[in-house]
C-alpha cells in the first residue's frame, strides 16, 4: 500500500511508465530465460549457434544504446519508447514464428535494438518529469521492474507447460499492449530543435571527463549486480548440491527489494550527499562477496537438510548484502546523470552511460569467469568472491575521491531534500 501512495503522488505520466516497467519486465522475462533451451532442446541447434543468436541480441543492444539516448533527446522520449516496445512487439513474434536461424537473428536483432531504444529513453522521461523527486521515482521505478522480473519468469513456466510458442505469444501480446497504452496516453512534450549535430552531441558527453570518470567508477555496480546471475547462482548450487538453492536466492532478494527499495531512498535521501550513499552501497554490496569466500570450495557433497541450509546461509546472506548495496545506490545513480549535462542531452547521457557500463560489466563478467573456472572447486576457489569484493570496494573508493576533489554534480541539501 505505501508503494501505491507513493506512486500517486507523482504525474501520471510516471504512475504509467512504472506500471509500463512492470508490464517490460513481465514480458522479457517470461521468453528470455528460456530461449536458449527452446533453441537446443526443441529446434536442436548447437550450443555455438545458440551463443550466436543471444550474443547478436545482447550486442544490439547494449551497443546501440547512444542511438535510443540521442534519438530521445532529438525526437522526444515517447516516441522513442513507443518505437522500442512496438519492435519488441516485433521481435518477440518472430521467435514465435520462426525456426529459421535467419529469423532467429533478426528477432535478436529487433528486441535487443528495442531496448537499446527504450531503456535511456524511458529514463530520461523519468528524470524529467519526476524534477527534484528522481531519487524516489527511480526507487519506484526499481521496484516495479523487480516485480515484472518475479512475475515474468514463473509465467513463462506455466505457460512453456503449453509450448515456447505460446509463451512468445503472449510476451510479444504484452509488448503490444504496452505500445498501444503509451500511444494513446502517454503525454507528448515539446522537443527544442538541436543545434547541432549528433556526433557533436556524442563529443561533448565524451568530453565530460567527470562524467567519464564517474561511468568508470560505476564499473564495480553494474558487473556485482550481474553476480546474480553468475557466481552468487554457482555458489548456492556448489554449496548445497541442489539446483533448486539459485532459485530461492533470486527470490529472496527480490523479496527484500519489493520491501526495502523505496524505504531506503527516502530515508538517504534526507541524509547526505549522494556521492556519499552512492559509495556506501558499493561498499555493501563488494561486503556481500566475503560470507561465500569464507565457505567457497566447501567440505564435499552435503548430507541431509542440515547440511543443506548451512551451505545455503553465506550465499543467502551474501545475496541480501548485495541486492541491499544495490538499493542503497542505484536510485541516486540514476538521479546524478542528468546532472552531468545540460537539459537537452539527458537521453544522450543515459544512452552513453548504459553503453559504458554494459561494455565494462561484460569485461567484468569475463573476468569473473575466469576466476570460477582457476578456482574449480580446489583451494582456489575464493578468487572469483575475492575479485568482487576488491572491485566493489575500488569502485566506491573512485566514487567518495570524485565527490571529494568536487566532480560530480551538485544535489539538494539534505534539509530541502527532506521537506520536497
Amino acid at each position: 500500500m505505501r508503494t501505491w501512495r507513493e506512486m500517486r503522488r507523482f504525474p501520471f505520466a510516471v504512475q504509467l511508465l512504472l506500471v509500463n516497467q512492470l508490464g517490460v519486465n513481465t514480458g522479457f522475462y517470461l521468453l528470455i530465460p528460456y530461449l536458449a533451451t527452446h533453441l537446443t532442446e526443441n529446434l536442436g541447434m548447437s550450443a555455438a549457434v545458440v551463443g550466436i543468436v543471444l550474443g547478436v541480441r545482447n550486442l544490439s543492444q547494449q551497443g546501440l544504446f547512444i542511438i535510443g539516448g540521442s534519438a530521445a533527446d532529438r525526437l522526444g522520449a515517447r516516441g522513442v519508447i513507443i518505437a522500442g516496445c512496438g519492435l519488441r512487439t516485433l521481435g518477440f513474434g518472430l521467435f514465435a514464428l520462426g525456426d529459421d536461424l535467419a529469423v532467429l537473428l533478426a528477432a535478436s536483432v529487433l528486441s535487443g535494438l528495442a531496448g537499446a531504444l527504450f531503456n535511456p529513453a524511458v529514463r530520461a522521461y523519468l528524470a524529467q518529469e519526476a524534477d527534484d523527486r528522481k531519487a524516489e521515482a527511480f526507487a519506484l521505478f526499481n521496484v516495479f521492474a523487480t516485480t515484472g522480473a518475479l512475475i515474468g519468469p514463473v509465467l513463462g513456466s506455466a505457460l512453456l507447460l503449453v509450448d515456447f510458442r505460446t509463451s512468445a505469444l503472449t510476451a510479444a501480446g504484452i509488448f503490444a499492449a504496452l505500445t498501444v497504452a503509451q500511444a494513446l496516453v502517454l503525454p507528448a512534450r515539446q522537443v527544442r530543435p538541436a543545434k547541432s549535430s549528433v556526433l557533436a552531441d556524442w563529443r561533448e558527453v565524451v568530453g565530460n571527463r567527470a562524467f567519464l570518470a564517474f561511468a568508470l567508477a560505476m564499473v564495480g555496480l553494474f558487473t556485482l549486480e550481474n553476480q546474480l546471475y553468475l557466481l552468487l547462482p554457482a555458489g548456492a548450487r556448489q554449496a548445497t548440491g541442489w539446483d533448486g538453492a539459485a532459485g530461492i536466492v533470486f527470490l529472496t532478494g527480490t523479496l527484500a527489494n519489493l520491501v526495502l527499495q523505496l524505504r531506503i531512498t527516502r530515508t538517504l535521501k534526507a541524509r547526505g550527499a549522494r556521492a556519499r550513499w552512492i559509495s556506501t552501497g558499493l561498499g555493501v554490496a563488494a561486503l556481500g562477496f566475503l560470507p561465500p569466500m569464507l565457505v567457497a570450495g566447501g567440505s564435499g557433497e552435503p548430507d541431509g537438510t542440515a547440511d543443506i541450509v548451512l551451505g545455503l546461509l553465506p550465499v543467502l546472506v551474501g545475496a541480501l548484502l548485495l541486492y541491499l548495496g544495490v538499493m542503497i545506490a542505484q536510485p541516486f545513480v540514476m538521479e546524478l546523470i542528468p546532472g552531468f549535462g545540460r537539459p537537452g542531452l539527458t537521453g544522450t547521457y543515459y544512452g552513453i552511460f548504459y553503453l559504458a557500463s554494459g561494455v565494462t560489466a561484460a569485461v567484468g563478467n569475463t573476468v569473473v569467469g575466469w576466476a570460477m573456472d582457476a578456482g574449480g572447486g580446489g583451494d582456489a576457489a575464493w578468487l572469483p568472491w575475492a575479485f568482487c569484493a576488491l572491485l566493489g570496494l575500488g569502485s566506491a573508493f573512485g566514487v567518495a575521491w570524485l565527490h571529494r576533489l568536487g566532480s560530480l554534480p551538485r544535489t539538494p541539501e539534505p534539509a530541502v531534500a527532506a521537506t520536497a
